[in-house]
Parts: structure tokens; C-alpha cells; sequence
């Protein structure tokens, strides 16, 4: 039988496990690499360069869009079945098979594939993005069952520290040992690809997917070890007293002015975060130039002040309570979009700056540290004050409607991003939404409880 520390150390696991879903696939290593093939192929099809960047970030957007949706539409439904049945590990198990299926498929996404390449790659990346958003929904509903209460800021904290470590340690391995510069066909250490892998074929860069798909399944291992199910009675699925208990949920949303301020607010600001995420180095890669080396150092530094900011934060939760860090979090987080909105090599809102100098760069790899330090201090305390909002018997459905709030505006944020950006031709200008989102989240936190509110 696992002890107390043993459970909470192998649920810190599926966060080491999975967050390379984010570090390497979403943001710094496959997403750059998905806007240089698609950005190729629009530029064959006749589009200016500019055009063709924005086209690939709308691709990337609508994709992202659609992913989302899915995962909005069916999580809250899910929960309720989960906590219906007493079971969640077994649905870790089931969308744990998305993960590794959908992220490894991404190694035959090559360049010069053409448009059906296009829809791949972004067919694949959804699987898994979908396996880890549920695996994750159902991990989280664990959480409440772990230890005391109060308790749970530092372990939330310390859970998003542990994973940012973990997608550290992977970009860095990727960065050194496999994914190659365009130009170059070389890796960051200046050699080629281990493993004999083309460079010319980009199988260095495209090797992030299976290597993320063997990184989960190596790292689990602890998780279903030690991780086990809280004690409650198992009983058989039943789907029309699942719906009615998510009926019940849902409509006492009308009582609880605390959770319904406290999803409607995640509603926004989580997933402007996950969108600043999802977009961060396509703009890189778009506005700025950069290669997928100097996108994946940037990815390490944001990555380094995520884990310290996370188990600060975490700190700072069990202090403070998670309502603060959430709103600090977020200046943080509109401060930075005003930057990425307002900057090219040539000027930062009006500001002068000399193209040929490393100016811009230093901004932005200043913007990615901020980035990193808000987003893994915001995810943590937002962890935190779901578990606050909720019971252990009734977890995994009220962690659902958490993802439902998070998705929502994910689906949204996708959406307007690319709106936005086909309408301006500019990739700058289509990232100027996050900062509504962001704003109307920090408006409708007011109305939240800084201590939860726990249902009878």
C-alpha cells in the first residue's frame, strides 16, 4: 500500500509525464516547426511572405479552435460519468493511449507534404492535445483526496515546478541531441541529429513526437504505481444519474456566486494563457525570425522561471491564499501581450529600434521569461482554488466544468487570434484579443471568495 508521500510524489509524476505535451509539441519545438511547413507551403501556393505567415497561424489557430471544443463539449459530461462510477484512473489509462498515439503520428509530418500534410499534422496534434487535456482532468480530480486541505497550495505548486522541470529537461535534450536549424541541419551542440536522423528530411526536429509519446509512457510508470483510487463505492455506469447529477452541478451554479464567478473567470484568463502559449512561437518563428533553436532556448528560459514561479507561487498560496497570486499573475500577463503586440524589429509602440541590432530579441526573450514565471504561478493557484470550490466525492464532475471553463475561451481564443489575424493580415495585431480576455478575467475574479467556498 502506497504511503501519503508516495501518492503525492507519483502524482507530481503525471505532470513531469505530460507537460512535454506543452514545452515541446504546443509551443517551442513542433508548433514553430508546423508554421515553417505550413508557411512553405503557402508561399508554393503563391502568397507573399507576410500572407503566408498569417495564413499558417490561422491553420494553427482553427485547429487549435476545434480541439478545444471537443474537449469543452465532453468534459463536464465525462466527470459526471467518472464520478458516477467511483472510477477515474481508468479514463488516465484510456486518454493516456491519445496522448502517445496522437503525439508520436507526429513523426510523418515531413516538409513538402502538401495540404493533406497540413491536415494531418493538425488532426494528429489534436488526438493528443485531447488525451492530455482529459488525462489531466481526471489526474486533478485526485488532488482533493491527497492530503489536508491545506495543504493543497504547495502541493498544486510544487506539482506545476516538478513538470516544468520535466519539460525543461526534454527541450534541453531535444535542443542538444536531435532538433536541427533549417539552415544549418545541425543541433544546438553544432553536431547532426543522433541516431543517423536526416537533417535535410527535418527527422531530427520531427522526432519530438515519438520522443514525447516514449517520454509519457516511461514517466507514468510511477504514476500507476503509488497513484490509486480514493476509497468510494464503485458502482455500475449509469448514464441518466450521471446527467442528472451534472444537471444538479450546474444549475446550483445559480447559489454558489463564488464557483460561477470563479469559472466564468478561468473561462478567460486560462485560456488567453494557453493561447500566449499556443502562439508564442509561431509569432517567433513569424515576426521574428527565429529558428527553431533560438525558439527552443527561449522555451528553456521560460521553462527555468516557470518551475521556480510555480513552487514560489505555491508558497505564496499556502500563505496567502491563491486568489492574489492569480491576480498578479495576470498584470503580468496583459503587460507582456502589450509588448508582443506593439513590437517588431523596427519598433515597440512607436519606439525606435535598430533592425540590425538584437534589441527585439532581448525584449522577447525577456517577455518568455515573464511569460513563464506568471503562467506556472497562475496554473498552480488556479489548481488550487478549484479544489477549494469542491469535495472529493464529487471532484472529477466539478474539474470537468473547470476544463469547460477553460476550453470555452481556449475555443475562443483560437478563434478570435485567427479571426483576427486573417481580417488585419498581421500576426502582431491577431494576438490582441488575449489582452480583452485577460482583462475581463481579472473584472469577474472580483466576485470570487478568497477562501472557496466547500458545498454541503
Amino acid at each position: 500500500m502506497a504511503t501519503e508521500r508516495q501518492r503525492i510524489w507519483g502524482w507530481y509524476f503525471f505532470d513531469w509525464a505530460s507537460q512535454p505535451y506543452n514545452t515541446l509539441l504546443l509551443t517551442f519545438i513542433f508548433g514553430p516547426y508546423f508554421a515553417e511547413i505550413a508557411r512553405g507551403y503557402y508561399m508554393g501556393a503563391g502568397l507573399d511572405e507576410e500572407a503566408a505567415k498569417a495564413a499558417a497561424q490561422a491553420y494553427w489557430g482553427w485547429g487549435l479552435a476545434i480541439a478545444s471544443f471537443a474537449i469543452a463539449v465532453l468534459a463536464p459530461i465525462l466527470g459526471a460519468i467518472a464520478d458516477g462510477t467511483g472510477r477515474r484512473l481508468v479514463w488516465v489509462w484510456a486518454f493516456s493511449a491519445f496522448y502517445v498515439v496522437g503525439s508520436a503520428g507526429l513523426w510523418w509530418v515531413a516538409p513538402g507534404g502538401g495540404e493533406a500534410m497540413l491536415f494531418w499534422a493538425v488532426c494528429l496534434f489534436g488526438i493528443g492535445f485531447i488525451g492530455m487535456e482529459f488525462a489531466t482532468i481526471f489526474t486533478n480530480a485526485l488532488m482533493p483526496s491527497l492530503t489536508q486541505a491545506d495543504d493543497l497550495g504547495a502541493i498544486s505548486g510544487s506539482g506545476f515546478a516538478f513538470g516544468y522541470l520535466g519539460g525543461l529537461l526534454a527541450l534541453i535534450v531535444m535542443l542538444l541531441f536531435f532538433a536541427e536549424g533549417a539552415d544549418s541541419g545541425q543541433t544546438l551542440l553544432g553536431t547532426p541529429p543522433l541516431f543517423g536522423l536526416d537533417p535535410e528530411a527535418r527527422e531530427g526536429t520531427r522526432f519530438v513526437g515519438p520522443f514525447t509519446a516514449l517520454w509519457y509512457v516511461l514517466f507514468m510508470i510511477p504514476f500507476f504505481l503509488w497513484v490509486k483510487e480514493p476509497h468510494t463505492d464503485r458502482r455500475p455506469l449509469h448514464l441518466g444519474r450521471a446527467f442528472a447529477s451534472l444537471k444538479e452541478l450546474i444549475l446550483s451554479l445559480r447559489y454558489r456566486r463564488s464557483l460561477s464567478a470563479y469559472l466564468a473567470s478561468s473561462l478567460f484568463y486560462r485560456d488567453a494563457l494557453n493561447a500566449l502559449y499556443g502562439f508564442g512561437g509561431v509569432y517567433a518563428s513569424g515576426v521574428l525570425g527565429w529558428s527553431i533553436i533560438q525558439i527552443g532556448i527561449f522555451g528553456i528560459v521560460g521553462a527555468v522561471t516557470a518551475m521556480i514561479a510555480a513552487w514560489i507561487g505555491g508558497r505564496a498560496d499556502r500563505a496567502y491564499g491563491p486568489k492574489p497570486v492569480i491576480i498578479v499573475s495576470i498584470l503580468v500577463l496583459i503587460f507582456v501581450c502589450l509588448i508582443i503586440v506593439g513590437m517588431t524589429r523596427e519598433s515597440l509602440w512607436g519606439l525606435a529600434l535598430d533592425p540590425a541590432s538584437s534589441m527585439s530579441d532581448r525584449i522577447f526573450f525577456a517577455c518568455g521569461a515573464l511569460i513563464g514565471a506568471a503562467g506556472g504561478s497562475l496554473q498552480a493557484a488556479s489548481r488550487t482554488m478549484m479544489a477549494r470550490h469542491t469535495t472529493p466525492d464529487r471532484a472529477t464532475e466539478a474539474f470537468g466544468l473547470f476544463a469547460l471553463s477553460g476550453k470555452v475561451a481556449s475555443f475562443m481564443a483560437p478563434t478570435l487570434i485567427a479571426l483576427a489575424t486573417t481580417i488585419s493580415g498581421s500576426q502582431r495585431i491577431g494576438i490582441a484579443p488575449l489582452i480583452l480576455l485577460f482583462l475581463i478575467g481579472l473584472v469577474l475574479l472580483s466576485f470570487v471568495k478568497p477562501k472557496g467556498e466547500m458545498p454541503a
